[in-house]
């Protein structure tokens, strides 16, 4: 039996969330005890879940791409690229993810847009 790395979890419970499939994410991935730091939602699972599958269904059209993981113990950052559709944006997403007994235990994120006229030809990503 193989079993997955924290960062193949965390990817996938992201690009799930990301997809409309938040439920089936937390379901899979999720501790039952999981608080999270996302300044716009109470620090509980349910509140969370619920944010994630309203975005789904507001902005069926964005997409999640996973630009470099690192992993650290414990904890894996997600640095990503998502692309908002509905509003035409891009954003830069750290996800940094807390592991407890296999499952997802507390995650934070932050985020940047991406200016259009950046000076730095690197690029974000």
């Amino acid at each position: 039996m193989t079993t997955q790395s924290k960062a193949a979890i965390a990817t996938d419970f992201l690009t799930m969330c990301a997809t409309g499939q938040a439920r089936k994410a937390y379901d899979q991935y999720v501790s039952n005890n999981f608080q999270h730091h996302n300044a716009y939602f109470p620090g509980d699972r349910e509140s969370l879940l619920l944010g994630m599958e309203q975005s789904a269904k507001s902005e069926p059209n964005k997409s999640f791409t996973v630009k470099q993981t690192i992993e650290s113990d414990d904890r894996i950052a997600i640095y990503s690229h998502l692309r908002r559709e509905k509003v035409d944006m891009d954003i830069a997403v750290v996800h940094i993810l807390r592991f407890e007994n296999g499952k997802i235990a507390e995650m934070w994120d932050v985020g940047q847009q991406v200016p259009r006229d950046s000076p730095n030809k690197l690029g974000m990503f």
